[in-house]
């Protein structure tokens, strides 16, 4: 993994060689493994995490992850840490919006709790007729979209505003321009700021951060985009901030999506709860599918995607208590250590670990004997024509 360095310790000296040259060791690219103990109690790095570099070799730029820090917020698709701000990428054409699609995308986008921008690409390749039904729409779904071009420049000014100082994922399907996006908002980073004399970024110029990424075509043959980004990278933005590029995917998982959840994630349903306000449903765990006295109605656009999700979140949910049932044992335990401060440990397997008691061992050790005297004696008795009489008149 690569981590750029932002801070020194006191006793870390301020200025160290490197290649040769005396630099400064804030803003330096490492590349660093993270250490054994963090993967067995399943402490996963994540792009975006600060973390704890130690064992640092400062002539090959190299050093071990020891630990990471806290985090303030993390999603799961894509796997980023201490995201601030959401940007769901969909385009007008080539390809064409699918309501379903862009509903799942939000759907997700909504249950992590980090706000959102709704931005539709390739604005140039349709008229303004498209552009006001679109416009329309997305109001009425409970969204003030934004409308940007690569081609034209148009809107990327609003859009940088929007990602000025916020660590941004951009998330979307593949073919709609993410990475087309992410190059024309990164394409004056040169100029304005690796220009100044204190910025710490210098010693990284050349790195892979400032290399342009890959752009792919649409295919021609289903319409869809092909995938060109595979991985997620953390990238430094001009006007402050950085941005996530992600891989384009078309279906979005919503794992942490429940049944109850789900209404919370349509602003459509959450207008009409605040709207009729203080009235509420009757029941608590109303899920707003015309149940007594439920003040959702179905009248809205996207009710019957509504419906449809969480119909499949119902049936996912019915496999997973099949399958795992209501409790299972974490890989992780918790300990009290030093000055009552929580560690984590790696919880054994009992089967594999666990030391088998000194009576169980004896008690199998006698069953044995058992077995090897009935043996005996049966043996005894096939031999023995009196012991063989004896048993018979006994029966």
């Amino acid at each position: 993994m690569r981590v750029i360095v932002q801070s020194l310790p006191s006793s870390e000296p301020s200025r160290s060689v490197i290649e040769g040259s005396e630099s400064s060791g804030i803003g330096v690219e490492l590349l660093c493994v993270v250490r054994a103990v963090l993967k067995k109690i399943k402490r996963r790095v994540l792009v975006g995490d600060k973390v704890l570099v130690g064992s640092i070799d400062w002539v090959d730029r190299r050093g071990m992850i020891e630990n990471v820090f806290q985090r303030s917020s993390e999603i799961l698709d894509p796997p980023v840490a201490n995201v601030d701000h959401l940007l769901v990428l969909f385009s007008l054409e080539q390809p064409r919006p699918e309501a379903f699609t862009l509903t799942r995308f939000l759907v997700e986008a909504e249950s992590t709790g980090i706000p959102l921008t709704l931005a539709l690409n390739k604005s140039e390749l349709v008229d303004e007729e498209i552009l006001v039904g679109w416009r329309n729409r997305l109001r009425s779904w409970g969204y003030e979209p934004v409308f940007c071009s690569v081609e034209s420049t148009c809107g990327l000014d609003t859009l940088a505003s929007f990602l000025q100082d916020q660590t941004t994922v951009i998330v979307g399907p593949s073919g709609v321009g993410k990475s087309s996006l992410i190059n024309a908002l990164r394409s004056n980073y040169h100029a304005s700021d690796a220009a100044g004399e204190d910025n710490w970024f210098d010693p990284i110029l050349g790195s892979k951060w400032f290399e342009e990424q890959r752009v792919g075509e649409v295919s021609t043959r289903s319409g869809r985009g092909k995938h060109t980004t595979r991985h997620v990278s953390l990238l430094p933005l001009s006007g402050g901030g950085y941005l996530a590029d992600t891989p384009g995917f078309n279906q979005p998982s919503l794992m942490k999506v429940t049944k109850q959840s789900l209404a919370q994630a349509f602003p459509e349903i959450r207008k009409m709860l605040s709207d009729n306000e203080p009235a509420k449903c009757s029941f608590n765990d109303c899920l707003h599918l015309g149940e007594p006295g439920c003040i959702v109605k179905g009248d809205w656009e996207r009710y019957s995607y509504y419906f449809q999700l969480l119909d499949e979140i119902r049936i996912r949910e019915e496999f997973q208590l099949r399958t795992f049932g209501t409790k299972r044992e974490g890989d992780v335990r918790y300990k009290v250590g030093d000055m009552g401060v929580q560690q984590a440990e790696p919880r054994l397997e009992p089967k594999k670990h666990r030391r088998k008691s000194r009576k169980s061992i004896n008690q199998s050790i006698l069953d044995e004997l058992d077995e090897l005297d009935d043996d005996q004696d049966d043996l005894e008795l096939e031999n023995d024509p009196i012991l063989r009489a004896m048993r018979n008149e006994n029966q």
